[in-house]
């Protein structure tokens, strides 16, 4: 009888490229795999992959299997989603990453009047400014600030974030306000650090993007302590509006440079490309798209096709 658990095994070995990365893909310990892809070989009576201790390496008729079952397994997942998108009760589980702060600030009502909608859906959901591999991880949907795409993956960016320069009253009285942007390296910075999130500061002259890459005494992944930072008086930060609106309503921080716009962070949604996308993904991305225009009306960008752009009065 075949095995598909020793086949699925076998393929995420070779797609993670070691039996350690497939192991936490798939939630399982090494030993486990490493074994199961050794039965698969005894019982076909064939080596499938070249084991070093540097790399792993198919063998020609691994590789030969390899893409033989991995259509397969493709077609079977299609098919598991196709009889996702017919089912009469919409019921299921969704792992959703998204940024700590959109996540703080937004998705946590988002999720909770979606689930009152579906009971029988459930959402496990992780706030991480981390790179997030989405295959190798099993997130259905990925919610990042970035212009980045990954062709393994089906992206929309959703909306543009304003992104403002400020500082506290107290720290401008002390050190003065900037007029241009190449003033900014006299001052003390406050920086966002992260692997996959560009820290330089570009603003527009009136002729030109200029970019600039202030010193800072204090450099961090989260954009709520920049802010914090920020209201204590110990520098200048670029913060997104939504994080520093209440702070800036009540004076607290002060905007500077406002002739000179910031470049926008660009906020997207990926996920796996699927023939047939499962009902559960796609009330969730009906809910979230009319939160959206709920919140941005027209500024929304991109749509899924099922998803239609309501009209909008701007007058």
């Amino acid at each position: 009888m075949i095995d598909l658990n020793r086949i699925q095994m076998f393929a995420q070995v070779v797609e993670q490229g070691s039996f350690t990365r497939a192991a936490n893909a798939l939630g399982l310990t090494k030993a486990t795999v490493s074994r199961k892809v050794a039965e698969l070989e005894a019982d076909a009576g064939v080596q499938l992959l070249h084991r070093t201790t540097r790399a792993l390496k198919l063998t020609e008729a691994g590789a030969d299997y390899f893409h033989r079952v991995n259509r397969i397994l493709t077609d079977l997942k299609n098919a598991e989603d196709q009889l996702s998108a017919r089912q009469q009760t919409i019921k299921g589980h969704l792992k959703i990453v998204c940024p700590i702060e959109m996540g703080q600030l937004y998705f946590g009502r988002v999720f909770a009047q979606f689930l009152a909608l579906y009971p029988d859906i459930t959402i496990e959901a992780e706030l991480t400014n981390r790179q997030v591999d989405v295959i190798a991880e099993g997130v259905d949907l990925l919610f990042q600030i970035t212009a980045e795409t990954d062709d393994r993956l089906k992206s929309y960016a959703l909306i543009n974030t304003p992104k403002i320069l400020m500082a506290s009253p107290e720290y401008l009285d002390k050190f003065g306000e900037p007029t241009t942007p190449e003033q900014l390296q006299e001052h003390q910075c406050i920086r966002i650090s992260s692997p996959h999130i560009d820290g330089n500061w570009t603003l527009f002259n009136g002729k030109e993007w200029v970019t600039i890459e202030p010193e800072s005494r204090l450099e961090t992944n989260n954009i709520t302590l920049m802010r914090e930072a920020a209201l204590e008086g110990l520098g200048i930060a670029a913060i997104p509006l939504v994080i520093a609106n209440d702070a800036l309503e009540k004076g607290k921080l002060v905007t500077v440079l406002n002739d000179f716009p910031m470049k926008q962070s660009l906020v997207t949604m990926s996920m796996p490309q699927r023939v047939y996308l499962p009902r559960r993904y796609r009330v969730f991305i009906e809910f979230l798209y009319q939160a959206l225009f709920n919140n941005w009306q027209d500024k929304v960008l991109d749509l899924p096709d099922f998803i239609e752009r309501p009209e909008f009065n701007n007058n």
